[in-house]
């Protein structure tokens, strides 16, 4: 299984991304899983003018890459348990996880997602975020492959 994170930021070396990597590389014996950081002056110039413009910049950056299985996470999806979650990554060769920028999603783009899903009501940063998600990965993965992490 292949999974990739797609998400509007510039990469660091933080003490987040140890603790994604860590997670990842926890994964790597059930499936390979890409972060892919994108921004660029095009992002930042939209995000400097107005909401609107962010998410349709947004989304040109992020259509070129829904391709498999497609999941938006959004304050406004629906909220999963993990169980839940794991029965979305059940039986995908690729499965992309997209994540919104500052200003969030277009309609358009949550429209040709498969599903759109939150990980709380609560607003994170996006490496709080990544990091959410990439232990929800590795733990719905556990539950996939019976391996004793999720008890």
């Amino acid at each position: 299984m292949k999974i990739n994170i797609y998400i509007i930021a510039k990469k660091s070396n933080d003490t987040y991304d140890k603790l994604i990597n860590d997670f990842i590389k926890m994964s790597s014996k059930f499936a390979n899983i890409s972060i892919h950081y994108l921004f660029n002056n095009e992002i930042s110039k939209a995000q400097n003018i107005n909401e609107f413009e962010a998410q349709k910049v947004y989304t040109k950056v992020y259509t070129p890459y829904l391709k498999g299985f497609n999941i938006a996470l959004d304050v406004l999806g629906k909220q999963v348990d993990t169980f839940a979650f794991s029965k979305l990554l059940e039986d995908k060769n690729e499965v992309n996880f997209f994540i919104g920028g500052a200003y969030g999603f277009q309609r358009e783009f949550l429209d040709l997602c498969d599903h759109t899903i939150s990980l709380s009501n609560l607003t994170f940063a996006h490496k709080i975020a990544t990091l959410v998600l990439g232990e929800q990965i590795f733990r719905s993965l556990s539950i996939l492959n019976n391996h004793p992490y999720h008890k």
